[in-house]
């Protein structure tokens, strides 16, 4: 369950910030060297990455140029059809997701991998995310094809390779297997609720982020 305790957020929104900033505040985050083509109008491609709590990227990407939508749910577990009560107890196997659609003509898929890497999330943290812990809450890119895992991949060794973070990604690269849409009342769940303190420290901060690092892929 997200702990709403305001005091306790506050601390560890301030590290979540310490831990994803860049190496040195100098380098700009890296484009992927390898990504796909845009491709022909119309064309929608979709992929589903899991970055902690599922209502902060959730809303990153709601505001990133070319995406159709962004939906929270669950992916990587053994139990069909999961609740969020279930999923909270760490025994599913589940991570909160979101699945991204996007317009391929528009944005690639590289470009969501950017934001994603860069201010939805510390791909650092193993099993949790700001004051979130669990194996729930773990990062992941679950891909749908080896074009989006030779991509993921190849980009995760450029980050490192690069030593943009302070310490190794620890973000796993899976084959999604199926993805659970999560209750009517997690969607847009940031936007509907925007002075909750778990919404205000934790997840704001985050689109914050994109507008000002990435203005390029921004939207409002």
């Amino acid at each position: 369950m997200k702990r709403t305790v305001l005091a306790g957020c506050a601390i560890l929104g301030t590290l979540w910030a310490l831990t994803t900033e860049p190496a040195s505040k100098s380098t700009p985050f890296p484009d992927a060297a390898r990504d796909e083509a845009l491709a022909a109008p119309g064309t929608q491609r979709s992929v589903v990455v899991a970055g902690g709590c599922f209502w902060g990227v959730q809303a990153v990407f709601q505001h990133v140029k070319g995406v159709i939508s962004a939906t929270s749910g669950y992916s990587g577990g053994t139990v069909k059809s999961p609740s969020y009560e279930a999923v909270c107890t760490g025994r599913t196997g589940h991570a909160e997701s979101v699945r991204i659609v996007y317009d391929a003509s528009e944005v690639s898929l590289g470009q969501i991998l950017k934001t994603f890497f860069s201010v939805a999330h510390d791909p650092t943290e193993i099993n949790r995310q700001g004051p979130d812990t669990g194996t729930q809450y773990r990062s992941a890119v679950f891909y749908a094809d080896e074009a989006q895992q030779r991509i993921t991949t190849a980009y995760i060794e450029q980050l490192n390779q690069a030593k943009i973070f302070r310490r190794p990604i620890a973000t796993q690269v899976v084959a999604l297997d199926q993805f659970y849409q999560a209750e009517a009342y997690h969607q847009d769940y940031a936007t509907k609720h925007p002075y909750e303190p778990y919404i205000a420290i934790n997840d704001l901060p985050k689109v914050d982020a994109l507008r000002r690092q990435l203005p390029d892929l921004y939207r409002k």
